[in-house]
């Protein structure tokens, strides 16, 4: 064990020794000249030599206070030094999001780069998981959730509002069974996705057939996916019609790879959520990724 005098004693005798002044000192350490004084005399105590020569209208260096102040300036320097390795690790270095795999895939990976080309020194790590996050135990500083935004001892922040829509393929529009009504469902497979623990919240292909005013369609037949990406996947393919989050198709619609034969579009229960602890939620660069990813979608939603 280091046998140290108490860390401000030594912090007030090096302030008052580099500018020989208590009043400087206390300024520099937004104290008192009397508690700088009161410090330094505990100091001396500790160590049972006198540090400085008290005269009327100055200040003066004992032999041991000239001894001591070189070596105890540059150990403050050199701890400043660390501490500020500390904040660039923050700042920096690697920055491990987790990420239902859909939303990680159709959403996030594409807007990447800009995030990347706005902080430079930050690498992303993505962890593709629907898996409850053990922030303490697990190497993750921010996770994208599906849910109704209610995690205690996190930071959450509202990112996007789930609107789902059929989509397929453009080539489904056209031909002897063309999709121009919800009818026309009848004659192509339904792409279904098994949504797991949040499937109560989920809009089905029951609800959206009701909600359009149709009972001509068994809301039941086609494939069930336990992974939106597949169902996303399927209907590219041209094998059916996907009820899916819009804004994981988007790009591809406006790229003319599928299409949304209807209008109608329903909303769920849930929402995305940017969440991180509370107490690392404003390091630098979980803050950097929460208001970048904040400010992404809010511009979609402009748009």
């Amino acid at each position: 064990m280091r046998q140290l005098p108490p860390l401000n004693a030594i912090r007030a005798f090096e302030a008052a020794g580099r500018h020989l002044s208590f009043t400087k000192a206390a300024d520099e350490l937004n104290v008192t000249p009397a508690a700088i004084s009161q410090q330094v005399r505990h100091l001396e105590d500790f160590l049972g030599v006198p540090l400085f020569r008290r005269l009327t209208r100055a200040l003066l260096l004992t032999e041991a206070g000239q001894i001591a102040l070189p070596a105890l300036t540059d150990g403050f320097d050199k701890l400043l030094e660390g501490v500020k390795r500390i904040q660039a690790h923050n700042e920096g270095g690697i920055l491990t999001v987790s990420a239902a795999p859909t939303f990680a895939t159709r959403w996030l990976v594409r807007r990447l780069p800009k995030f990347e080309k706005r902080h430079p020194d930050v690498r992303i790590r993505i962890d593709p998981t629907i898996q409850v996050i053990d922030f303490q135990r697990e190497n993750v500083d921010v996770a994208i959730r599906f849910g109704d935004g209610n995690y205690p001892g996190m930071r959450s922040d509202h990112l996007m509002t789930e609107k789902i829509s059929p989509v397929c393929c453009p080539g489904l529009m056209h031909g002897a069974t063309a999709l121009r009504s919800p009818e026309d469902l009848r004659h192509h497979p339904l792409l279904h996705v098994d949504w797991g623990p949040v499937q109560r919240t989920q809009p089905d292909w029951a609800m959206w057939l009701m909600s359009a005013g149709t009972t001509s369609v068994d809301p039941s037949h086609g494939p069930v996916f336990t992974n939106e990406i597949m169902a996303v996947e399927s209907a590219l393919e041209g094998n059916g019609v996907a009820l899916v989050n819009r804004k994981f198709v988007a790009n591809d619609v406006a790229a003319g790879r599928l299409a949304w034969p209807f209008e109608l579009t329903l909303e769920t229960d849930f929402s995305y959520f940017v969440i991180c602890p509370e107490r690392t939620a404003d390091m630098p660069k979980n803050l950097a990724f929460r208001q970048w990813i904040l400010e992404e979608a809010r511009l979609e939603e402009t748009m």
